[in-house]
Formats: structure tokens, C-alpha cells, sequence
């Protein structure tokens, strides 16, 4: 880290924290879509503190110039419904201190991923979290963009190595039933967006794609990577939980399962798996394809 970078962390502090003295700052890891980094500090008082500082990539800016601002009021929102989620602290959309807007949050003790020795809890308080954001829709939700469900353009090349093609023709003539009400989407539910500590799910991280429509969306994109990281019975039954907490209409998960699938075409190889890894992924990926358009029935 440069001087300038700690001088810019420190005027960062000294906007919601005044008197406050920087100790460290480092990068996390496991973020791909914006720079992360923990700051610890010690505030006026003496008392030590840390915070999280997220400062979104191109991309996301792009898609939505705003989203500084949305995720910090997302986070006072989900919050206030009584979910797992850092605390939004404090966010500088005018650019006063980074090139680009920035959004402060509590640090939040825990490892992401699937814990090992103990997937049966994981997996029911993962899914009583996806539950009660899927409780959370109504006129405060209006910031947010709607997921229709569409799959967008085709890439020029498609990925046969993970039955793109079929995937997306699979998709195309499949009806479905839009039985359930709209509501909030997290938009990257999977293991690695949540934090675990000690045997409880300490919080439920990375929002910047939160959007409103069907929780189907959540729900098939969180059964394929628990099948990866945990396997089928884990799959079956984190789905097996959510239902019972929901008692949300099944009917669409094939279609949506489906669109899960698609996600990690022509990706997989960039995810910097081992050879062992990656193959038994790409061969649990045709299987949890054969089995949502054999429900389909297209």
C-alpha cells in the first residue's frame, strides 16, 4: 500500500469516524466485481474498530452508476427484516476521497464457503436466510432493477463443453407458470457470499446484485452450487428446508434451475479449478442440466 492509499483511507475515516487514527488496511480476497479492503482503526475514544470498504468495479458502475448508494440503502433494509448483513456505516457518493464512489460497512467475523465437519447446520440457516430475504418486497424495493428471466443475446461462440446450446434451446421452449409473487433477490446467493463462524451463519455479504422477481432465481442458482460444493443430499435438502419455511410454488425451479446452469458457461475454465476439481464439476453440471430439462419435459 502507497502513502497516498493510506492518506486516502485515513480522509475516508476521518469522514464518519473524526479523530479516528488508522492502524492497518488490507485487501480481501474472493470478490471479483469490486475492491474490498478491511480497515482497522482506533477511534478518538481509544476503542479499536473495523470497518469494510467497498469501492465497485467498472462493470457494475456502468450497469448502474448509483449502486454505492443502493447497496448502503439495500443493506438498511434487509437489516431492518431482521437478516444476516453487514451494517452500512457510511457512503461517499460524491467522490470525495476514491475515484469512485465508495460504501463503508461493519467487518463481519466469519469464512465463507461450506463449513467442513458441520454442512447440516450451513445448510438449514442457509436457507432460513434466503427465506427471510425472500420476505422482504413491497414499494421500499423500488430502486431495485426487476429480473424478467430473460437469458439476453447469445455469446458468439457457445460453450459445448457445458451443453450451452441445449441449455438455451431448453430454456427457449419451456412455459412457465410466474406463480410466485415478486419479491427481493439477493442475485448471488451461493457459499461464498456467506460467512460462517463457530457453528452460525454470521452474515450474508456481497449485494450488488440484489434485483426484485422471483425467488426461484435464488433458489436454483443455490442448489447448483451447493451441489458442487457439498454434493446432492445437501442440495436436496437445503431445498427440502427452504420449502418447508416458504411454502413457495416448485413448479418454474426446472426452467430456473436451468437458467443457474447457464451462468457458469464459458466461464468454468476461467475459476481457476484443479483438473480433479473441474472435471467433477462439469460432470455434476450435465447432470443437474439432464435432470431439470427431463422435468421440463421439453
Amino acid at each position: 500500500m502507497t502513502t497516498n492509499d493510506w492518506h486516502t483511507f485515513q480522509a475516508l475515516l476521518d469522514q464518519f469516524a473524526p479523530g479516528s487514527r488508522l492502524r492497518a488496511a488490507r485487501p480481501l480476497t474472493g470478490g471479483i466485481s469490486a475492491q474490498t479492503t478491511a480497515l482497522a482503526f482506533t477511534r478518538a475514544d481509544g476503542t479499536p474498530d473495523r470497518v469494510v470498504v467497498r469501492q465497485h468495479g467498472a462493470i457494475d458502475r456502468a450497469r448502474n452508476p448509483d449502486i454505492a448508494q443502493d447497496e448502503f440503502r439495500l443493506l438498511e433494509i434487509v437489516r431492518a427484516h431482521g437478516v444476516a448483513a453487514p451494517e452500512p456505516i457510511h457512503v461517499d457518493a460524491a467522490c470525495a476521497n476514491f475515484p469512485v464512489p465508495v460504501i463503508v460497512m461493519s467487518f463481519v467475523e466469519g469464512e465463507p464457503g461450506v463449513p467442513p465437519g458441520s454442512p447440516g447446520a450451513f445448510i438449514e440457516q442457509a436457507a432460513e436466510q434466503l427465506a427471510r430475504i425472500h420476505r422482504i418486497d413491497g414499494p421500499e424495493l423500488a430502486f431495485l432493477p426487476r429480473a424478467d428471466g430473460g437469458t439476453g443475446a447469445p455469446p458468439e461462440m457457445l460453450d459445448e463443453s457445458m451443453q450451452e446450446e441445449r441449455i438455451r434451446a431448453a430454456l427457449e421452449m419451456a412455459s412457465r407458470t410466474r406463480s410466485n409473487p415478486s419479491t427481493l433477490l439477493h442475485g448471488d446467493y451461493w457459499p461464498g457470499n456467506l460467512l460462517w463462524r463457530e457453528g452460525r451463519l454470521t452474515a450474508v455479504i456481497d449485494w450488488e446484485d440484489a434485483a426484485v422477481g422471483d425467488s426461484l432465481a435464488d433458489l436454483g442458482n443455490m442448489r447448483l452450487e451447493l451441489l458442487w460444493a457439498a454434493g446432492s443430499a445437501a442440495m436436496e435438502r437445503f431445498t427440502e428446508h427452504y420449502l418447508d419455511m416458504t411454502g413457495i410454488d416448485l413448479s418454474d425451479l426446472p426452467y430456473w434451475d436451468l437458467r443457474a446452469a447457464l451462468r457458469p458457461c464459458g466461464q468454468l475454465a476461467d475459476f481457476g479449478l484443479d483438473v480433479e476439481t473441474e472435471q467433477r464439476w462439469r460432470a455434476l453440471h450435465r447432470e443437474f442440466v439432464e435432470q431439470a430439462i427431463a422435468r421440463l419435459g421439453v
